[in-house]
């Protein structure tokens, strides 16, 4: 059996002036309001071990301050870990340097923001093309490829729209076109469609469920609400308070969840009749 794409151990994330300094307080247990009222220290991350396989959706969900967009970050290296170890296949990510951390987050993987992040003053074209032209790919190549990614997300016709001119449904797909237009290996998903209204959020777990079937990407997507996770996850991962509560398939956590944290999510899901 292949070895998983992603492998994530031990990993602490403690927020505060000298995090190594009470690292071990928090590794011996204390509660992270404990830790905050007599250290002034916040713990992001407890002790996280999780492992994606290649070509899976994995979703990490979880309540506001539960820690998911602070595990999804140190993918990347937007944050860095207390202690721990991060691999992407082969690459030790925590080894990188700056240049060779530079390189990686350039062809290894891409990201989709929850507030869409688009250059306001760059057309559709050039804001799907924009890692392309990162990477100095030839102004026509980088145009054909954008084009293409366009049409893949129904945009075709929007070339040259600017942002501003799109609802907040269609900015996403420029969004979601842009990360795959430099066809990463892996894609991370921060709350993606949450800023979007129901009937559009709907749609784009759709098309990404329908992408997916096509592209086998690799898929960390970041959630608070359980019925997406069900909907568009291979497995998940429930935190809470920095540590992980469950990990499992959809019907792993709603026939068997782990503890009453992850009960009173199962309890709200919506059920096929």
């Amino acid at each position: 059996m292949p070895e998983p794409l992603i492998r994530i151990a031990n990993l602490y994330k403690i927020f505060g002036k000298t995090p190594e300094t009470v690292l071990p307080l928090v590794q011996n247990g204390q509660s992270k309001d404990t830790l905050l009222a007599e250290t002034g220290h916040t713990i992001g991350l407890r002790d996280i071990n999780l492992t994606v396989e290649k070509g899976e959706v994995f979703v990490v969900m979880g309540l506001s301050g539960s820690g998911k967009s602070t595990l999804i970050r140190h993918l990347n290296r937007l944050i860095e870990p207390t202690t721990g170890s991060i691999h992407v296949g082969e690459t030790d990510v925590l080894a990188l340097n700056q240049e060779s951390l530079e390189a990686f987050r350039r062809h290894k993987l891409s990201m989709v923001f929850q507030r869409f992040a688009l250059l306001p003053h760059r057309t559709v074209l050039e804001n799907v093309a924009f890692g392309l032209t990162i990477r100095e790919i030839a102004k026509d190549e980088r145009d054909t490829q954008a084009r293409v990614w366009i049409e893949r997300v129904g945009l075709a016709g929007y070339e040259d729209q600017f942002p501003a001119q799109l609802s907040g449904g269609q900015q996403q797909r420029v969004g979601l076109a842009r990360a795959l237009c430099t066809n990463p290996e892996i894609l991370l998903m921060d709350e993606a469609f949450s800023a979007l209204d129901p009937l559009i959020r709907s749609e784009m777990q759709q098309q990404l469920i329908g992408l997916q079937k096509d592209l086998q990407k690799t898929v960390l997507f970041i959630t608070h609400d359980l019925d997406e996770a069900l909907r568009i996850g291979d497995r998940i991962a429930i935190l809470k308070d920095g540590e992980i509560s469950q990990v499992g398939t959809p019907d792993e956590i709603l026939e068997n969840p782990a503890d009453d944290y992850v009960a009173a999510f199962v309890r709200d899901v919506r059920r096929a009749p």
